[in-house]
C-alpha cells in the first residue's frame, strides 16, 4: 500500500515509521530541521514497544514530488488543516482516502469542506509520543492504537484494507461503530487536562491526585459533555466515570502536546481544544466558564508564540 504521512512528528513519525518498517511504500511530508535531519540521518524511533530506525526514508516538503497515493494520514497541527487540505492535491488519485488523525473535533469537517466528504475518514490516535530532537521520535506511553472509521459509519473496503496494513505493522487498530463518538471521547479526555497542564506545568499524575486540579478537570469534563450532547453526540451516561478510569491509570509523567508546545514557546492547539469547547458552547447555548478561563489565561502566551504580542 502506498501511503503519504502529512506531518511527521510524534504521531505521523511513529505510525508511518511502523508501516514503512515492514516494507510498504511510505512518503513523509516534513519541514524545517526535522526534514533536514531525516534526509541526513534517517528517522529514528525510541519506543516502549521497541526501537527502530528508517535509514533512508522518503521525505519531502513538497507533495508534488510524491504523486498520488492510496491513503494520506493527516498528522499536522489543527490550525494547519485548511492549508494542508489545499496543498495535498498532488497526492490525490481517484480512490485516495484522507484520514484525519488530529486532535480536536473539527478537522474531519474542515478536510471535507475542501476535499469532499467522500474522501475523508475519521481517526483517533492513542499514543504519548513527540519529537525528542530533529530526526528522533520518542514514544513514552500508551499502547499505540488507531481508531478508524468512515464518517457515515459504514465498513468500506478501503477502511478494511488500511486497517489490515496497520495491523500487519504491529499497530493496534479498532473500527468502532461511530468514529465521531470516539473523536469526541478523546476530545473529552484531552480538553479536561490539556490546558490545565499548560497553566500548572504539572504532569497528569499530579493533576489527577491534587484535589483542586482534579476538581477543575471534572468541571471541564462536564462542560465538554454538555456541549457534545447539544451537538448530537450520544455519550453514555457514565462517560465521565469512564474517562476518569482511563486517566487514573495513565503513566504519571505524561503531558499533553498542548502543554509541551506552550512550555516551549511554540504555537499550540489551544484554539482547537479549550477554545473549541468555548466556541461550540456559544453556538449551542451551553455555558463553558471553566474552559473559557483556561483559554483566556493561556491566550497571551499563545499570541506571543505566534508573534502577536511581545512581553
Amino acid at each position: 500500500m502506498k501511503i503519504a504521512v502529512y506531518g511527521s512528528g510524534g504521531v505521523g513519525g511513529y505510525f508511518g515509521g511502523r508501516v514503512a518498517s515492514i516494507g510498504h511504500e511510505v512518503a513523509f511530508i516534513a519541514r524545517g530541521a526535522h526534514l533536514q535531519a531525516m534526509r541526513r540521518q534517517g528517522l529514528a524511533v525510541e519506543s516502549i514497544k521497541g526501537d527502530f530506525t528508517l535509514a533512508s526514508p522518503r521525505v519531502t516538503d513538497n507533495p508534488a514530488e510524491i504523486g498520488p497515493v492510496d491513503a494520506v494520514l493527516v498528522c499536522v497541527k489543527s490550525w494547519q488543516v485548511p492549508e494542508v487540505a489545499r496543498a495535498m492535491t498532488p497526492l490525490l488519485g481517484a480512490e485516495t482516502c484522507v484520514v484525519s488523525l488530529l486532535n480536536g473535533v473539527e478537522a474531519p469537517d474542515q478536510l471535507s469542506e475542501v476535499l469532499g466528504r467522500e474522501r475523508v475518514l475519521g481517526g483517533v490516535a492513542k499514543i504519548f509520543s513527540f519529537i525528542e530532537r530533529p530526526g528522533l521520535i520518542r514514544h513514552i506511553g500508551h499502547e499505540p492504537t488507531l481508531l478508524l472509521g468512515e464518517l457515515d459509519g459504514s465498513r468500506s473496503e478501503r477502511l478494511k484494507r488500511l486497517a489490515g496494513v496497520l495491523s500487519e505493522a504491529g499497530i493496534s487498530v479498532e473500527l468502532p461503530d461511530s468514529i465521531r463518538l470516539e473523536i469526541w471521547r478523546k476530545f473529552l479526555f484531552t480538553t479536561g487536562w490539556g490546558g490545565l497542564g499548560a497553566i500548572s506545568r504539572a504532569p497528569i499524575g499530579i493533576l489527577r491526585q491534587e484535589p483542586g486540579t482534579r476538581a477543575i478537570i471534572e468541571a471541564c469534563m462536564r462542560e465538554t459533555v454538555a456541549v457534545a450532547r447539544a451537538a448530537g453526540i450520544a455519550f453514555p451516561a457514565d462517560i465521565i466515570d469512564r474517562t476518569w478510569a482511563f486517566t487514573d491509570v495513565l503513566e504519571p509523567d505524561g503531558t499533553s502536546s498542548l502543554q509541551r508546545d506552550i512550555a516551549a514557546g511554540r504555537p499550540s492547539e489551544l484554539d482547537a481544544w479549550n477554545g473549541a469547547v468555548v466556541r461550540l458552547g456559544a453556538r449551542y447555548g451551553v455555558a463553558t466558564p471553566t474552559h473559557r478561563l483556561i483559554s483566556d489565561a493561556l491566550l497571551p502566551l499563545e499570541r506571543r508564540a505566534r508573534g502577536e504580542l511581545t512581553f
